[in-house]
Formats: C-alpha cells, structure tokens, sequence
C-alpha cells in the first residue's frame, strides 16, 4: 500500500464542545501525520460548494446550515491506505452505530452533529485537501 492522504474536519459540534485535542490525539495516535491543518469558519457559500455532492439530498440544506454554524478544524492526513484507515477510525456516521473507541462514538452527538468528517475516497480526499489548502499549504 503506498502513502496516501485523505481529509478531515472537526466539525462545529466537537470544536464547540472542547474536543479539538483529544480528536488530534486520537488520529495521531492511529499512525496518521498532519500534513496540513488550520481552524477555519465555512461560510454558506463555501459549505455549499464543499458539499455539492449532496445537493439533492435531503439532509443537505441542514448540513450547510450546521457546517457553517461555526469554527471547524480541517487537517490533511497522510498514512498508508489512509482513506479506509481514517473511515475506520472514525466509525459510523450514527454515533449509535459507532465501534467503540472510535472518534464518532466517543464525541459526536447525533447523526447530525457527528464530529467529525473523513474523505470517503481518494479522489475525494485529493479535491477536498484542495479545497482546504493551497499547495504551499501542503508538506
């Protein structure tokens, strides 16, 4: 498996609630580098673009709503096999469905305000890394 990145959020949830260091410590921990990282706020229009994907979704207009309610962490994570080792990490977007140990399960508090976000492929993680960060932003 070569080297490969994908890209998480902390979401508005776990920034709010003091989470930042300990979902740091959690992914660091697993054997992931950061490769890039800075707190941000979405806007609308930028929550909009980030998560065009799911434009006709139902949850979508709650989604943009939520994602750019506050102060997120985005980082650029790189490991092995590092978009499936993430997913992982971080468990099931239901909390309630959530291994235990995983980012989700312990942090997040509904499905909604799930805490954080990972890259579901690494096509994605490419373009969402680009969303986040300029190039000299990448190491």
């Amino acid at each position: 498996m070569a080297t490969n990145r994908t890209l998480t959020m902390i979401k508005p949830d776990a920034v709010k609630a003091g989470h930042i260091g300990a979902i740091l410590n959690q992914i660091t921990e697993a054997g992931f580098r950061i490769v890039s990282m800075k707190m941000t706020q979405l806007t609308k229009n930028g929550a909009e673009r980030f998560y065009e994907v799911h434009r006709e979704r139902p949850f979508y207009g709650e989604l943009v709503e939520f994602m750019s309610s506050g102060p997120i962490v985005a980082a650029i994570l790189e490991k092995d096999n590092a978009v499936a080792d993430f997913r992982k990490l971080i468990g099931a977007t239901n909390p309630a469905e959530a291994a235990e140990g995983t980012i989700r399960a312990r942090f997040a508090k509904s499905l909604g305000e799930n805490a954080v976000h990972g890259s579901d492929s690494d096509e994605n993680a490419e373009i969402e890394g680009n969303f986040h960060f300029a190039g000299v932003e990448q190491f």
